[in-house]
């Protein structure tokens, strides 16, 4: 379990930090933007929640939706962890994102898919205030996404997580789609529409 006791450490005063097991890094290396990237998509995930909970009326749709995201939170801390563990260097003891996390949202992304308005065009990010939000955390999650595939070519990185990130990014957009009345309010793109 993690214990802080301090907030502050002025380790990283020169620009520097430590991954999971101790090594120093420039705060700029490719594993400390992957998870960092990752920590930004969740807190644009705990906006998302809190519009959820403030602007989302049926409870039978802002619970289990609540519930969905705050798992995922938590795996995106899972996430973090794998990353900042080098693989091969932790032996048994690193947390590594598991089958069973990736496969927990195809699930989720497949009943919630069921219930949608077939898509006709592409979306553009918006409808409902919550819709917007995850709209945004899909993009930065798409972007720790790079960053991921960015340090798994110079460096060793867990395919789980890289195969996590794809289907959370997925999530997200099918999410939006449901708290824009099952694809009823999605506002879609119109090529050439402003020529």
């Amino acid at each position: 379990m993690v214990k802080l006791t301090r907030i502050y450490t002025k380790g990283g005063d020169k620009g520097e930090t430590s991954l999971g097991r101790g090594e120093r890094v420039a705060k700029h290396d490719l594993r400390v933007e992957a998870y960092g990237t990752t920590d930004e998509a969740n807190a644009v995930i705990g906006l998302a929640r809190a519009a959820i909970e403030r602007t989302v009326r049926d409870d039978a749709l802002r619970a289990p939706v609540d519930d969905m995201l705050k798992r995922i939170q938590n795996d995106l801390f899972d996430l973090g962890a794998d990353l900042c563990t080098i693989e091969g260097k932790a032996g048994e003891q690193a947390l590594r994102m598991l089958p069973s996390q990736t496969e927990r949202l195809e699930k989720e992304i497949d009943a919630m898919n069921a219930e949608l308005a077939p898509l006709t065009s592409f979306i553009l990010p918006g409808g409902s205030e919550a819709a917007a939000w995850l709209h945004l955390a899909r993009t930065v999650t798409r972007r720790a996404e790079r960053c991921m595939t960015a340090l798994a070519a110079e460096q060793p990185v867990s395919a789980e997580a890289i195969k996590y990130i794809n289907r959370l990014s997925d999530h997200l957009f099918v999410l939006s789609r449901k708290l824009n009345d099952n694809g009823g309010s999605d506002v879609l793109w119109v090529p050439g529409a402003n020529r």
